[in-house]
């Protein structure tokens, strides 16, 4: 039995208490001195990330609460990232929530809970320790969606997200259930021995039970078949709680895609490889094509989140080919670096949309950023840099992860088998880009049809530009955090 270690959960410790504190000063505080819990939100964040920065650099592998908790490079690396989209967001958010007059302390409180969460699946090594941390971030976003009472758009997509996200919930449960009755354990690392070591009768049963567990992850992930709530949920959140939605639970869903896949049932790899296949090119095909097809900003965006999901897909199943596990860091590496790096860029993508919002204007449309360049040269510039890492241009970060991606799907050659996948996505991607090189075009060679000065928090102006420059400087010289990214998953690896 491991040790109760408290020390491994100072991260998720200290954002609960920072969260009940925010939650709690809230209530003292009126409307016109919100900027209060905004800081008290922001320096909780700090503090947090502090603590998951300082254990960065500890190699150690640490289990507790009697082994339903562990704290590796992995898990820190993400908590790290986590902290950092969530600041950002809620300094893009002031502007835009101050209009539409949701700068309110639930915005704040519910955001740190949806965060905490994200930490505890990241952490999880339990099958019910996973599903606690999904119903804790799920039922805050849920809430947080719906935060604009008297608009139907968001009050529809929350009752969306909220149906389809209970069916999903309810397929990783079931999914669990099947294989804590084949394998008769909770623990995932005793999972593995046991699936290792299965007798043939328990096979249908495990088969059967990880069969649920991908649905429900390709939910919590917005992968082909089980995307029907993005673009819904994308256009109808308010846009901040949209951004939430497409970064941050992202880290926590490829966390609990490793646990479960990887750690638990690498022994059926072969079959679950197999259901991925179909969810990543699925993902690619319908993502790529309809967004072609949008006007909507946000709903453009939606589509192209399930695209890129579809190509971190492609990375977590070539972890394994035909038994040999020869290429599994490298490819479980280049998976956590594209979804860093996903949800960086898409971050400030969104940044952007709020930063042209205003009371009554909520900059939706893909024409809203015609002439962009000619109000705001280096605001413009940010987006173009944003676009062409989401499309995969060199030198920006999303090319270098696109590329990790392929080089693990092609391994040490041409023997993987995994060759024509590498082929799809590399044309799905041209067709991609299609759609994101047209709102290049339009910020420099449209005319605007609004002259209204962009006005925004010397913060927030800082934020975005610190968000657009780290996605091209991170494209130039990649090595420091895909040196993190690997050593991370080798550590989580067991070396």
């Amino acid at each position: 039995m491991e040790p109760m270690n408290a020390a491994a959960a100072a991260p998720e410790i200290a954002l609960l208490t920072g969260a009940l504190v925010v939650l709690v000063a809230d209530t003292f505080i009126s409307d016109r001195q919100r900027n209060i819990t905004y800081a008290l939100a922001i320096t909780v964040l700090a503090v947090v990330a502090g603590i998951c920065g300082s254990y960065l650099a500890d190699e150690a592998v640490v289990y507790a609460f009697g082994g339903m908790y562990v704290a590796d490079s992995m898990t820190h690396l993400l908590k790290l990232v986590g902290c950092l989209l969530t600041a950002l967001m809620l300094v893009y958010a002031q502007g835009y929530a101050r209009d539409r007059a949701i700068w309110k302390g639930e915005l704040f409180s519910l955001s740190l809970f949806v965060l905490l969460g994200v930490l505890v699946m990241i952490s999880a090594n339990n099958l019910l320790v996973i599903y606690l941390g999904l119903e804790l971030q799920s039922l805050a976003l849920y809430s947080l969606i719906a935060l604009r009472r008297d608009d139907p758009k968001a009050t529809e997509a929350a009752m969306k997200y909220f149906v389809l996200g209970a069916l999903a919930s309810g397929f990783l449960l079931y999914g669990m259930s099947m294989l804590y009755g084949a394998a008769g354990t909770l623990d995932i690392n005793e999972l593995a021995r046991q699936v290792g070591n299965a007798r043939m009768a328990n096979r249908p049963a495990l088969v059967l039970g990880t069969v649920f567990i991908v649905a429900g992850l390709g939910f919590k992930l917005a992968a082909v078949p089980f995307h029907m709530w993005v673009p819904d949920v994308y256009e109808g959140a308010p846009t901040p709680v949209a951004v939430f939605v497409s970064s941050a639970p992202k880290l926590a869903g490829f966390a609990i895609a490793y646990r479960l896949l990887v750690e638990g049932l690498l022994p059926l790899a072969v079959d679950w490889q197999q259901m991925l296949v179909v969810l990543a090119v699925g993902s690619l095909i319908i993502g790529n094509i309809t967004a072609i097809a949008q006007t909507n900003l946000k709903r453009m965006l939606a589509y192209s989140t399930i695209a890129q999901m579809g190509f971190m897909l492609l990375a977590m199943l070539s972890g394994v080919v035909g038994g040999n596990v020869a290429s599994t860091a490298n490819a479980y590496s280049a998976a956590l670096f594209y979804v860093i790096t996903y949800a960086l860029t898409t971050l400030g993508t969104f940044g952007i949309i709020m930063l042209l919002a205003r009371q009554g204007f909520e900059a939706e449309l893909i024409t809203d950023l015609r002439g962009l360049n000619k109000r705001s040269p280096w605001f413009a510039f940010v987006m173009l840099i944003l676009m062409f890492s989401l499309a995969g241009v060199p030198p920006t970060v999303g090319f270098y992860a696109k590329l990790l991606v392929l080089q693990a799907l092609l391994g040490n050659g041409l023997t993987t088998g995994m060759v024509w996948l590498a082929v799809v996505a590399v044309l799905l991607s041209l067709v991609g880009a299609f759609y994101y090189v047209r709102v290049v075009r339009m910020m420099y060679f449209d005319e605007p049809a609004d002259l209204t000065p962009i006005v925004a928090t010397q913060d927030m102006r800082i934020a975005l530009s610190f968000n657009g420059v780290s996605v091209l400087v991170l494209g130039i010289v990649p090595q420091y955090l895909l040196a993190l990214c690997a050593s991370a998953m080798i550590k989580a690896l067991g070396g």
